[in-house]
């Protein structure tokens, strides 16, 4: 399976965890998270709520998993599939295009007279 690619994925469970621990406001996050020495502002403990972080500190993941007494894996969800791979109309299997091969050609046009 060398050279395959994979395309892998995330889902932030956050505000999930959250509703499943009867907590429904960003707000009532920021003294569990200041009881363990993370200190956020209000707006960004609501973008880490809200939002899909692509960083996070390892000190407020456990600081969460922690607060829910839960491990990472309730709070992050992942998954990798395979790309697939095309069948060309003679049979043969070759990668997808990438998208600068998709691209139109620029037309050239000619004087005919």
């Amino acid at each position: 399976m060398r050279g395959q690619k994979r395309l892998v994925s995330y889902q932030w469970r956050l505000r999930e965890v959250m509703a499943e621990h009867q907590m429904f406001a960003t707000t009532e996050l920021i003294p569990l998270l200041h009881e363990r020495g993370i200190d956020l502002s209000a707006s960004q403990v609501h973008r880490l709520v809200t939002g899909t972080p692509e960083r996070l500190s390892m000190a407020v993941l456990a600081a969460l998993c922690d607060i829910f007494a839960t491990d990472p894996s309730e709070l992050i969800t992942t998954d990798a599939v395979n790309t697939g791979v095309r069948k060309t109309a003679t049979g043969e299997r070759t990668p997808g295009k990438a998208a600068a091969d998709l691209r139109p050609r620029r037309a050239r046009i000619t004087d005919q007279t």
